[in-house]
């Protein structure tokens, strides 16, 4: 399914902890959407073992289901639930028996009988069905006699049943959409996956347990129906649409829609595609349509084997908690995601959806055309449909450089999460539903598709490429496990000559069967021009050592020979703590560059003197080096100085070069890490060092970009304008001030439009030094609309303001009854405005000291104490002894005076929330503040007289030269 809520700036869950806010957001465009389950912590899933007891959840191996026809009849029209159903089920004895076992959930009234196929004159045998509900078993046994099902003999099992349509949009169930006119519309769809056929009808629901289907849906004549394969019309009559029969494919993806959903249709090297979505859409989408077509044509053609059915199909669902779902021949997904049109969404939605679709049309080969043998190897699809997301919309659509994307989003959120002690193994054993449900995570998604990507570079893409044609060619319409994929890359990897040190199977599975990844700490002889290469676990927690090695494929560049485009792995580290490489000769004055391109999973430390090499190579000659590696330089020495395994000194050295990139990646990971910088620094005596030092870095590339899109330019532009904005402005750049404040009263007072990727930004930024008829005029814009987008962005953006008499304004909106603002909105005003600046928080500090009691009037029974919650999330941006006093007081007053108003238990969770903030400080401020400061200073010493402001100024116009 779609990926794990992976747009741009994908944000990774930030937790209240110090340890969690220290995490790097990702792009907020390419989150994770795919969401099959009930997302339990897979650190509280024991490992099971799959053996015959009481409490085993798998179905018993004694029959073989090898064809399903399924009729179904439907009023969802109507909105009526129930639902009448009939499935035959050819199936074969395995094992002798004289029980019949399957999966159900949620439907009843069952009749049932039996025939054998083997004798054509054959009598139907009544069948007893009872039930097991935990594990939703259904069995079936003879009414009457001692009957017994032969091993080998073939039977038709027919079941009659009903059901009711689910609301929480899994199994089969009702959807819902409003027209412009105010009419409710409803439907029938599907969502299966993991463990959700059983609720549509009676099945062996594992994915080993391949079938052909036919589905037979009975509907209102004026909805239409939709499934995995066309519609057979010489069997089809109106208000009954049978399809023609699938191939053998797992239960989970199977779909059927009943709507008046309308479509859009193309075609691309003879395979016909449409797109439904509720009517009115059809406009917007026409890009899902041409990405889809483009998207299937660039992976058919990389994996050699074409599109196994005769159409595809995508349909867009009004609820759709699932967010995507890659049901063979027809996939699903949250509408939001497959609606965009150039004057109204922005290019990271574009984006978005380009890759969702990747991900799920790579699943009709990776899930769909070959399927897991079980849960324990979801990761064999997850993890190729997440590499490939990327890898088709590069082959489609080669400007957008997506990789960079890649790098930003899955591949960070990768390295994060996987060095927690909540980690587990990609192949990771489960079996209850719930177990299932808790493996879609980034276990199953970024780090297979991290490690895939390893090896795409390790082994060479043509190794690679050859080996997932062997695969999927072999099993295709079969079930799979990780020794499977592992020999079709040996096979690969053989008739290619390529060398390795062991077999694939000890490479591969010394990832995918432990948790975690490598730190390599390198360490270089200066003399001999060599160096050695260690491994350990890499923890977050630097206190928490684990004996675990992987064989690590590795690959070096230096000064005198940079060039970064062959990724094969040129050393592999054995499985071994660590290893010498002594076949170079590396010049001492050379820095040396471990991982080209980052392909491999894993970070990299340095000795000091090798960082000292890389700063001043990042600073001269900045294009030398590959722009991800350029990226994960910085990210990596924030991990490492959070850790405690580096100075800030060296971090900031490494950013000093910043002033020259003018690439997305390496400015997404420095928008984070400045971001966190500033919200703990923004109150120090000092901050100004700060401030000056990111102006410096930002406003050359800045000056470049400005703040309106330009026909033409590279495609990242769209995502980098967006971070220059928000930071430069954010740190008080002047002219982002000027320019973007120039942009917001072009579009209030001459109509002169924003794009749409530049909104929020235009608004906050426009908005941080506006005059008051700016400001008035968007808070008066706030109060007269009724697009809840757009006083969502108004809302958020008003915060923006530093003016205290703005700010005042603002705050006292959210009491003042006479306005439009609902319950929930006047609950966001403060957290606008508190998060944004100092300013913010003084603001809102005061506004509460004055009127605690009028905001509690805000509380409704879903919220009963507003004031706890804000009070809370305030704790986060307290940074100064001043603030922590002021906040505590108010704290105090409230409990005393109405200790109802907040929870008992406010003061010590707002008390561990700023300790921690002050813990961060005394960690970080001095080291931080006192390299700033010593910088500053060398800047202004001896010949270096110009002032900070001019030299920012000559580094801009260098910029400038360089690109022009």
């Amino acid at each position: 399914m779609a990926r794990w809520i992976i747009n741009c700036g994908l944000l990774l869950l930030i937790l209240g902890s110090l340890q969690a806010r220290l995490i790097i957001p990702t792009d907020e465009d390419l989150v994770q959407i795919e969401t099959k389950g009930y997302h339990q912590l897979s650190s509280a899933i024991q490992p099971r073992v799959d053996d015959n007891s009481e409490g085993n959840y798998r179905l018993p191996n004694t029959t073989s289901p090898v064809s399903y026809d399924v009729e179904l009849w439907t009023n969802v029209h109507t909105g009526i639930r129930e639902f009448n159903g009939t499935v035959k089920i050819d199936l074969q004895v395995t094992e002798a028996t004289n029980t019949i076992t399957l999966h159900a959930r949620q439907t009843g009234n069952y009749t049932a009988e039996i025939v054998s196929k083997d004798t054509a004159t054959a009598t139907p045998i009544a069948l007893t069905v009872t039930d097991s509900s935990a594990r939703e078993f259904l069995y079936f046994t003879p009414t009457t006699g001692t009957n017994t099902f032969a091993l080998g003999t073939n039977w038709t099992l027919t079941i009659n049943y009903t059901g009711f349509l689910r609301t929480d949009q899994g199994g089969f169930y009702l959807s819902t959409y409003t027209d412009d006119a105010g009419v409710v519309h409803y439907l029938a769809t599907t969502q299966f996956e993991s463990t959700n056929a059983r609720h549509a009808f009676p099945c062996y629901d594992e994915p080993n347990r391949r079938a052909n289907f036919t589905i037979t849906l009975n509907h209102d004549p004026g909805h239409n129906a939709i499934s995995n394969m066309p519609v057979d019309e010489t069997k089809s009559t109106t208000g009954r649409t049978v399809f023609q029969t699938t191939p053998r494919m797992s239960t989970y993806l199977i779909a059927f829609i009943v709507s008046d959903f309308e479509s859009t249709s193309g075609e691309l090297n003879g395979l016909p595609q449409r797109v439904f979505s509720r009517k009115g859409k059809q406009n917007e989408q026409e890009w899902a349509l041409w990405s889809g077509l483009v998207v299937e044509n660039s992976l058919a053609k990389y994996f050699g084997v074409p599109f196994a059915l005769p159409k595809l199909d995508q349909a867009g669902i009004p609820d759709f908690s699932a967010g995507a779902m890659e049901n063979w021949g027809l996939a699903t997904y949250r509408e939001a995601y497959m609606w965009w049109t150039k004057e109204g969404s922005t290019i990271n939605l574009k984006t978005s959806i380009s890759n969702i679709i990747g991900h799920e049309y790579a699943h009709m080969w990776f899930g769909d055309l070959v399927s897991v043998k079980w849960w324990t190897y979801l990761w064999l699809k997850e993890g190729f449909a997440t590499l490939f997301s990327y890898e088709s919309n590069d082959i489609a659509f080669p400007e957008w450089n997506t990789y960079q994307i890649f790098h930003v989003s899955d591949y960070n959120s990768a390295l994060i999460n996987d060095a927690y002690t909540t980690a587990v193994p990609m192949t990771h054993y489960v079996q209850t539903p719930n177990e299932i449900s808790g493996r879609y995570n980034t276990f199953s998604y970024a780090k297979p598709a991290s490690v895939l990507y390893m090896f795409k570079n390790a082994f060479t893409d043509a190794v690679f490429r050859n080996g997932l044609n062997k695969y999927l060619t072999k099993h295709q319409f079969n079930s799979t496990d990780e020794w499977d994929l592992f020999a079709s890359l040996q096979e690969s990897a053989d008739e290619a000559g390529l060398r390795l040190p062991t077999s694939v199977n000890n490479i591969f599975s010394s990832w995918s069967q432990k948790a975690g990844y490598p730190l390599l700490t390198v360490q270089r002889n200066y003399e001999a021009g060599t160096f050695t290469v260690s491994q350990s676990r890499f923890m977050n927690d630097r206190s928490l050592e684990y004996d675990s090695t992987w064989y690590v494929p590795i690959n070096y560049a230096v000064s005198s020979n940079f060039d970064f485009r062959n990724t094969t792995a040129s050393h592999y580290l054995l499985n071994v703590k660590d290893t010498t490489v002594s076949d170079v000769n590396i010049d001492q004055d050379e820095w040396l560059l471990i991982n080209k391109q980052s392909s491999g999973y894993y970070r990299v430390l340095y000795d000091v003197n090798n960082y000292r090499l890389i700063a001043k190579g990042l600073l001269e000659e900045t294009h030398k080096f590959h722009t991800r590696n350029r990226a994960q330089f910085v990210l990596d020495a924030y991990r490492f100085v959070d850790s405690g395994r580096l100075e800030h000194e060296i971090l900031l050295l490494l950013m000093s070069y910043l002033k020259n990139e003018d690439q997305y990646a390496p400015w997404s990971f420095s928008n984070s890490i400045f971001t966190i910088y500033d919200q703990y620094l923004r109150g120090d005596a000092q901050y100004d060092h700060f401030r000056q030092f990111v102006i410096e870095q930002v406003e050359g590339i800045f000056l470049k970009l400005g703040v309106n899109e330009q026909p033409g330019e590279h495609y990242l532009n769209n995502y980098l304008r967006v971070i220059l904005v928000s930071l430069a402005c954010q740190v008080g750049s002047e002219e982002c001030y000027k320019q973007s404040h120039t942009k917001l009263q072009q579009w209030l007072q001459q109509g002169v439009v924003i794009e749409p990727t530049l909104r929020t930004q235009a608004y906050c930024a426009g908005l941080r030094q506006a005059e008051d008829i700016t400001f008035n005029t968007v808070l008066a814009d706030l109060f007269a609309s009724n697009v809840a987008a757009d006083r969502t962005l108004f809302i958020s953006s008003l915060g923006c303001s530093t003016n205290a008499a703005q700010l005042k304004t603002f705050v006292e909106s959210s009491i003042d009854n006479s306005n439009s603002l609902s319950n929930a909105e006047r609950r966001s005003i403060l957290n606008a405005a508190y998060s944004r600046s100092e300013a913010g928080l003084t603001a809102s500090l005061e506004f509460l000291e004055a009127n605690w009691r009028a905001y509690h009037a805000l509380a409704t029974t879903a919220v009963p104490q507003p004031l706890n919650t804000v009070l809370s999330g305030m704790a986060t941006y307290v940074v100064s002894e001043t603030q922590r006093t002021r906040h505590l007081n108010l704290i105090e007053e409230i409990s005393t005076n109405e200790p109802t108003y907040v929870s008992s238990t406010l003061s010590t969770s707002v008390n561990t929330t700023t300790s921690n903030n002050f813990q961060w400080l005394n960690q970080h401020r001095d080291p931080l503040i006192n390299w700033l400061v010593s910088y500053h200073s060398s800047e202004n010493d001896g010949s270096a007289s110009l002032s900070a402001s001019l030299i920012t100024l000559v580094s801009a116009i260098l910029l400038l030269c360089k690109f022009y």
